[in-house]
């Protein structure tokens, strides 16, 4: 009889717990399709008193993660610690070093470290598996880098964190603020204590960096990746947004265009008739254009223990059935080199709101300084009247580029009669 998979698993947090419980409760089922059981034989957890809804007394512990690395008697490694350096680096550079295929969900370490990490894995003949790294139990991982292989992929973008989608959908369903929706996002444990990670743009920021290397068959280049978060989206650009058609979404959006490879995060006025424009509350979504098949999009639960140990899971049953594809989907030396493209290069349409005093001439100055930049308006909202007080006004403008807009938003935002610093969101067909 075949020899079980002996699996070590660093990090018994939401994730970890998730783990053990999938290969617990579902053990005829991944046995049958790995071919042969798996099973967790090593684990390294702070605490070791910790209930964790599974038994873990047998497995060997740890109490320095990067010891599971030269445990001779464990094949794979699954690091669930989290964090781009530290123990998590150090134990994916062990485990890689010593000859043993990594599993990671840890999409900081691979935005971060993934270039030397997949270098290391190619030279050892080792998998670097990380399914589990974005988006969840959304196989888009595999997607990319295997169901649509053949094909040259131009776009990718997504709706990559929850908490964002949660609380821009919050908001538009309820009329609320920001920060009332995000405090309650907290209490129901949807964000952390800290959700900088979150709101600000990060966590999207590595995942899409990921997804960039994939589709386009190039070096994980984090760095490269321009970032915006939410805290600057209120309830009257979420009501605007609504009169003119369109949802805010915060997306990661990379395109393949005549310069090279764009990659930025920031909210978008997405469609609403866009099918991403549906994806509400904590779900998250990922679209690719390939030249072959078209635009296709997955969607589904992007975080949490069941969601995340099933793809863990689906790496281990790929390692078990010997079935390994090079980290970026092609090897280092057939990997393209296209560099990436400033975000000030970008061209494309924008929402402009401006709170601005409520007396003549006002817009007159602001539209005479977007046509010394060169920008075309396609329509303009102002509602109600409210003479000497400050007012919202909203401009939509033609494609322009974002060089011209920073420009004329820079001369905008200095006129007396502005009271608040302009808001710009771009407009993306999602």
């Amino acid at each position: 009889m075949t020899r079980p998979l002996s699996v070590a698993v660093a990090g018994l947090g939401t994730v970890g717990g998730g783990v053990l419980k999938l290969l617990r409760d579902n053990a005829e089922v991944v046995a049958a399709r790995a071919g042969r059981a798996i099973a967790v034989t090593a684990v390294s957890a702070r605490d070791r008193s910790r209930d964790r809804g599974v038994p873990v007394s047998g497995l060997r512990w740890y109490d320095d993660p990067v010891a599971l690395a030269a445990d001779p008697n464990v094949d794979v490694v699954v690091e669930l610690i989290g964090g781009s350096d530290g123990p998590a680096r150090a134990l994916a550079e062990a485990a890689i070093g010593a000859g043993k295929p990594l599993v990671t969900a840890n999409k900081a370490l691979l935005a971060v470290h993934g270039a030397g990490l997949a270098a290391l894995a190619e030279a050892r003949g080792v998998p670097l598996a990380f399914e589990a790294a974005v988006a969840g139990g959304i196989p888009v991982i595999k997607a990319l880098r295997e169901g649509l292989a053949g094909n040259r992929i131009s776009f990718v973008a997504g709706i990559l964190n929850g908490t964002c989608n949660y609380i821009l959908t919050q908001m538009r369903e309820r009329g609320r603020e920001f920060a009332e929706v995000l405090a309650d996002a907290q209490k129901l444990g949807y964000a952390e204590a800290d959700p900088s990670f979150d709101i600000d743009g990060i966590d999207a920021a590595h995942k899409l960096a990921i997804l960039a290397a994939l589709a386009f068959g190039r070096p994980v280049s984090f760095s490269d990746v321009h970032i915006e978060g939410i805290r600057r989206i209120s309830a009257v650009d979420i009501a605007f947004a609504t009169e003119l058609g369109y949802r805010i979404k915060l997306l990661g959006i990379a395109k393949q265009t005549e310069a090279g490879i764009e990659t930025r995060v920031h909210p978008c006025m997405v469609p609403g008739t866009a099918p991403i424009a549906t994806v509400d509350g904590v779900f998250n979504a990922v679209v690719a254009e390939g030249d072959f098949v078209g635009r296709v999009m997955l969607t589904g639960r992007g975080a949490g223990a069941g969601p995340t140990a099933s793809a863990v899971v689906a790496d281990l049953i790929d390692i078990a059935r010997s079935r390994v594809t090079p980290v970026w989907g092609a090897a280092a030396d057939a990997l393209s080199h296209a560099p990436s493209v400033p975000i000030s290069a970008h061209v494309g349409c924008y929402y402009l709101r401006l709170m601005v005093v409520d007396r003549p001439g006002v817009i007159a100055d602001v539209t005479a300084i977007l046509r010394d930049m060169g920008v075309s308006l396609e329509s303009m909202l102002q509602r109600g009247r409210s003479p000497g007080e400050a007012v919202p006004v909203v401009l939509v403008t033609h494609e322009t580029p974002e060089s011209a807009m920073r420009e004329a938003l820079n001369r905008i935002g200095a006129l007396p009669t502005v009271m608040e610093e302009p808001t710009l969101i771009r407009i993306d067909a999602g």
